[in-house]
């Protein structure tokens, strides 16, 4: 196995070491055990959304309509819940609400061919202003109280959370490697054309992808409520752009064609470390953001350097 090709990865391993070498410096209070199980459970759900994000990132697709999805499936747990439906019945219903809304995406631009941007972008408000009309800003609240950690307790439940979010990281992870689905979403990312003539049908691929990418958000969501006793009606806001970011970050092309989930989820935890670091090292964690933003620019500027790099020893 060669380590040059997992150069994106080892450059955002790097910076993350890096980071966490200098946050132990500072504070070695931010290893406890406590602090990083907060992280593990904070970023599950936004490592969910990433790994949905990845596979519309490869097919050259973007979809930026996620934390308003987030928002509405969360919203519908709670209702779901507080109405009566069975805690174990709660994932297969938002898996299809969220499955529903992302088959809405990638019918209109993997079948009929709309830039995935504007269709997106359109989403984004259209199921943010909905809901907040529907709801009026109000919480869900009144929950049953085997809603909250699936009714497990608090140690069992973040367990739960965390396990199942690298149980899909792993599926998925294995699925793009050895089944011809997972290769068919490289082949459309690199060369629609081409896949095309070999048999693929890109559009199909896009569709599906964005069906995954719904269903992912909406597990995402389920996730995240029961952590709490109320569900915010304005849930993911900003999710959209942590989950690009931490796509873009671990190594994958926003060109599509390349990448892996390795590489999310190391910019996942990269993207989502930073503002507890800050925390930690007493430093103003209005900050979070500009780093974050150096650092979507500096692993930008290396995918560009890298492929310049690949085409000029191709000469």
């Amino acid at each position: 196995m060669k380590l040059s090709r997992y150069k994106r990865e080892i450059s955002a391993a790097l910076a993350y070491a890096a980071l966490l070498m200098a946050v132990g410096v500072a504070s070695p209070s931010f290893f406890s055990a406590a602090n990083l199980s907060d992280l593990a459970l904070n970023n599950a759900p936004v490592l969910l959304v990433a790994i949905g994000m990845t596979m519309v990132i490869l097919v050259g697709q973007i979809d930026i309509s996620v934390g308003s999805q987030f928002a509405v499936c969360s919203v519908a747990a709670g209702w779901l819940a507080r109405s009566g439906v069975p805690v174990p019945l709660l994932l297969p219903c938002v898996l299809l609400i969220g499955a529903s809304m992302g088959a809405f995406n990638g019918l209109l631009i993997g079948r009929m061919g709309l830039p995935s941007i504007i269709v997106t972008l359109a989403m984004l408000v259209f199921w943010r202003d909905a809901l907040r009309w529907t709801t009026e800003g109000a919480w869900v609240q009144d929950l049953p109280t085997n809603f909250q950690w699936f009714g497990l307790g608090q140690a069992y439940g973040q367990l739960l959370i965390v396990a199942v979010a690298m149980a899909v990281l792993i599926g998925f992870s294995w699925m793009l490697r050895n089944l011809r689905q997972g290769r068919a979403i490289y082949a459309v990312g690199s060369d629609a054309e081409a896949a095309r003539l070999a048999g693929i049908e890109p559009p199909s691929v896009i569709f599906n992808v964005f069906v995954l990418m719904g269903a992912l958000t909406g597990m995402a969501a389920l996730l995240n409520a029961v952590r709490f006793t109320s569900v915010p009606s304005n849930a993911g806001l900003g999710l959209e752009l942590k989950a690009i970011a931490a796509v873009v970050v671990g190594g994958t092309a926003i060109t599509g064609g390349r990448g892996r989930l390795l590489g999310t989820l190391i910019g996942a935890a990269l993207l989502g470390t930073i503002g507890t670091a800050l925390t930690f090292a007493g430093i103003n964690p209005f900050w979070e953001k500009a780093i974050q933003g150096a650092i979507i620019l500096a692993a930008l500027a290396a995918d560009r350097l890298i492929d310049e790099w690949r085409m000029r020893n191709q000469q």
